[in-house]
Formats: C-alpha cells, structure tokens, sequence
C-alpha cells in the first residue's frame, strides 16, 4: 500500500465492489471511449461483481494487477490504476489510469501516478512502463509527462473505442534509471 497527503493507492479486493460500481457508474460516460472493457462489463452490478471477480483472479495469474487511489479520511474511491498488458520476458508493462469526475484536475493523480510509477518499477521489477493515450486526452498526455515518460510515437488505427471506431493512440514510455 502506498500513502501520500490524506491518500493511499491499495489493490482493489472484492469487498470493494460496491464503491468500485459506483465510481464506475457515476464516471460512466467519462470513461466510454478509452475504458471500453470496464464500461461494457459493468452494466449492471451483478455484471460488475463479475468483471471485479475476473480482475481479482487476473492477479492471481500475474496478468494484470487493479489498484484503487482512495481518500484515507472519508473512505472515497478517487480514481483507479492498472497494470496491463504484461510481458515478463522484457519486462514490461502498461499503465492505465482514469480519476473520478470530482476529483480531477486537483493533482491528486497526478501525484498518485508518480509514486505509483516508481512502485511498478521496484515491487514488480519492470524495465520499462507505458500507456498509450489518444491526441484529444491531454490530461493524460500531462500526466504521463509529469511522471517522466517520453514519447515514444503514434501509433496509427491502433484502438477500437466503444463506438467501434478505429483511433490513432500516442504511445508514452518510462524506462528504469
């Protein structure tokens, strides 16, 4: 678990469910075009308690790790990271980031993903980290920049959104110092 000011960043468990369904619900349309698995598999909460389920036993397997930023005092889900797209012959990894509506442009996430960026590199024993964004995200693309990533270039026709339109990605990397 990580801390920082009144925050932490902790796995996300199933127990979670309840909070995680309704950050997911109340963020829903933020998160449609760019969070495609989370927003069609979340529906419903019984669809949510089954993707949380997925995620959870993902872990498990090493194929993919869910965290939770969250409000130490109040208890309140402020956003979400994740670990993606592994490959452990390099290793490397994507991250994933998204913040609740209420919480964002604070530089909560952004301090969040710093610290979360330097835990990836030391607890998972990565090489490399990256996330891909589209142009129009420019949190994102500031985010990545705070934590030190670099473009790395575009990717064309990279990513198929919920729309089912076929978007261009900027790919961001980080390697360990």
């Amino acid at each position: 678990m990580l801390h920082f000011d009144q925050y932490q960043i902790r796995p996300l468990e199933l127990t979670d469910l309840e909070k995680y369904f309704q950050m997911v619900e109340k963020n829903r349309k933020r998160l449609e075009d760019f969070f495609t698995g989370t927003v069609s598999r979340t529906r419903t909460y019984e669809e949510a308690k089954l993707f949380l389920k997925e995620l959870i036993d993902r872990r498990e397997g090493r194929t993919y790790f869910p965290f939770i930023i969250q409000n130490k005092d109040t208890g309140d889900f402020i956003g979400f990271i994740d670990v993606k797209n592994i490959d452990w012959n390099i290793p490397k990894a994507e991250l994933g980031c998204y913040t609740d509506e209420d919480y964002a442009g604070k530089g909560i996430t952004s301090k969040a993903f710093s610290l979360f960026v330097d835990f990836a590199f030391e607890y998972f024993g990565f090489t490399k980290l990256f996330l891909r964004t589209h142009e129009s995200n420019f949190a994102a693309q500031k985010l990545a920049e705070r934590a030190g990533f670099e473009i790395e270039g575009k990717i064309r026709k990279d990513y198929k959104t919920t729309k089912g339109e076929v978007v261009d990605l900027i790919y961001y990397g980080k390697i360990k110092e």
